[in-house]
């Protein structure tokens, strides 16, 4: 046995390709008490010959051990109930840190799917008799605190991938797409949902890092800026307080060291890596100043300095154009576009959907990645939904018939292709995929979200929408057969059980037919509201070929929307007041 790493050499038994001896770097010449690969090869290949039945043996009991992975489904008849969500609300609260925000102790990761839920949940008790006020508060002091800390460039924008400790001080600095994609939204939505400007501003830093440094010229993203520069980690983002004294003007550096914390110890090797120390509020009382001036001399520092730092030598940037990735930015771009009321971000994530449709859609399938002109590798259940989850919330901005019709593609591609027919849920894999030993159906979220809990959102989402019983119909068998382990371990499990919440209470469907400019009016006004369990489409007069449950919904005078709940839809309303009352209610 040793340790996992890379590279990564496995032996593979000859007839059904099973590995039975495994391990990572092994030398040409025997050293570093390793043996030389070429006597390696020569008594693996003797051990092979000799035990082939004990291997035979042990190989089978991998299988099995496999096979075990995969918790049992809830059976047709069982009830699906609130239970694992309650189990989840009681286990955030127990692991909430009251003090620096987030979940356990160092190192502490971001979690923007936890805190996402919590405004879900704080949101869904707010006309209740006792609002859900804790939820609220864990996930609004865990976004302030990240925004402090040294996780969030505080020059630069974008978050870094985890904090080595519990105050989010100091970060492993790698920047991940995938994080900040997840980060953007969340960011943006708790603006919408709090009115705190603070959550807007960090939205709008992702967002500003995003499109100056990760977005490629022909419109996909990036994949991550790596954590190291001239072989040091950090190096790029730590700071010399004489070289930011030197940098400033005295009005600037007064209170950007105190902001900063750069009137105190060093906190990184010597140097400063820049986190909030002190509020504007407090800096621009002992300065005699305003607040206003405070911010101005902030901004106009931070400028400076961004400048100065841009002359370093940078870490380097991962340019693979990965489309589970892309599509989780798409998605962050999507929501802070409709939160912030940004046009610039809705071109952003347009530019990159159109790339994706066009280097990695081919012949009704998708591709998983590309660099430098190339696109290759099946795509996975991650690419697929997490895509469609991107084109739906595009959709909310502006209606457009062939990105509807291109997300459903993509769930007939899933439903065809990745579908586990007998328990229900999807494969990581897809069934023409290359063969593996084990093919994998996970439910937990990771760094990125479970596919499984995308895909039966998603479905839930586009069953109520179209008026398709077998996409519903397919998530309920997804949460049926994640069922054990949402039960055991609710909060490996965040995605999922939103898919459950949307189950047990299908979203407001909100379809809006009629002229482009009332169209946009009343869309915009309803984007002011926080409705996480909404989705609303414009869709205008002239629009043809729609699907049938659409298509019914017919344009009537200036402007009609059709509020649907499940399968139960509303008459026309012709009034935006009646439609928020009937909403809100």
């Amino acid at each position: 046995q040793r340790g996992g790493g890379w590279p990564l050499t496995m032996f593979l038994t000859h007839d059904d390709q099973r590995p039975f001896f495994g391990g990572t770097y092994f030398p040409k010449e025997a050293r570093y008490g390793l043996p030389a690969f070429k006597d390696l090869l020569l008594r693996v290949a003797e051990f092979y010959r000799q035990h082939s039945a004990e291997l035979r043996r042990q190989n089978e009991a991998l299988m099995a051990a496999f096979a075990d992975l995969n918790p049992q489904p809830a059976g047709p008849d069982s009830e699906l109930t609130e239970a694992p969500l309650a189990s989840l609300r009681e286990q955030l609260a127990r692991s909430f840190d009251p003090r620096y925000g987030g979940f356990g102790g160092a190192p502490k990761f971001p979690h923007p799917q936890t805190i996402e839920w919590l405004l879900r949940c704080w949101h869904a008790s707010a006309g209740a008799p006792e609002p859900d006020l804790e939820a609220r508060h864990m996930a609004t002091l865990t976004l302030r605190r990240m925004a402090e800390g040294g996780i969030n460039d505080q020059l630069g924008g974008g978050f870094c991938r985890y904090s080595v400790d519990e105050y989010w001080m100091i970060p492993h600095f790698e920047k991940m797409l995938y994080d900040n994609g997840a980060l953007l939204a969340v960011y943006a939505q708790a603006a919408l949902a709090t009115g705190d400007p603070s959550h807007a501003r960090v939205a709008r830093s992702i967002a500003d890092w995003t499109l100056r440094e990760m977005q490629s010229p022909e419109g996909g993203y990036y994949s991550s800026l790596d954590a190291d520069s001239e072989g040091h980690e950090g190096k790029f983002y730590a700071w010399d307080r004489d070289e930011v004294r030197k940098a400033l003007s005295a009005e600037e550096f007064a209170v950007f060291a105190p902001r900063f914390g750069l009137d105190g110890e060093a906190n990184f090797e010597g140097r400063w890596h820049l986190r909030v120390a002190a509020a504007t509020s407090d800096i621009a009382r002992q300065a005699g100043r305003t607040e206003e001036e405070v911010e101005a001399l902030l901004a106009s520092a931070r400028a400076k300095l961004l400048g100065i730092r841009a002359q370093r030598v940078r870490p380097a940037r991962d340019e693979k154009i990965l489309t589970s990735w892309n599509a989780l930015m798409i998605r962050g771009m999507a929501i802070a576009a409709r939160a912030l009321a940004d046009d610039e971000l809705v071109t952003a994530a347009t530019r990159a959907l159109d790339f994706i449709r066009t280097r990695l859609w081919r012949d009704g399938r998708l591709l998983a990645t590309y660099m430098e002109g190339r696109a290759h590798l099946n795509a996975y259940l991650d690419d697929y939904v997490f895509l469609a989850d991107a084109v739906l919330e595009l959709q909310q901005l502006r209606f457009r018939r062939e990105e509807l019709d291109f997300a459903q593609q993509l769930i007939g591609v899933v439903l065809k292709h990745f579908a586990d027919e007998g328990a229900g849920g999807f494969y990581f894999t897809s069934d023409d995929h290359e063969t593996l030993i084990h093919r994998m159906k996970s439910f937990g979220d990771d760094a990125t979200p479970s596919g499984n809990g995308v895909a039966a959102s998603v479905l839930l989402r586009l069953g109520n929408l179209l008026g398709e019983p077998r996409y519903l119909a397919a998530a309920e068998r997804t949460l049926r057969a994640a069922w054990a382990a949402l039960a055991r371990h609710p909060q490996s499990h965040m995605n999922l059980l939103t898919a459950l919440e949307e189950l047990l209470h299908p979203p407001a469907i909100v379809i809006l037919r009629g002229r482009q400019a009332s169209l946009e009016s009343w869309r915009r006004e309803l984007s002011k509201a926080y409705a996480p369990r909404e989705l609303v489409l414009a869709i205008p007069a002239e629009a043809e070929d729609l699907p049938p449950g659409l298509a019914a919904k017919s344009p009537r005078g200036d402007i009609v929307a059709y509020l649907c709940r499940g399968s139960t839809c509303s008459a026309p309303l012709d009034s935006l007041a009646t439609l928020t009352g009937q909403l809100r209610t």
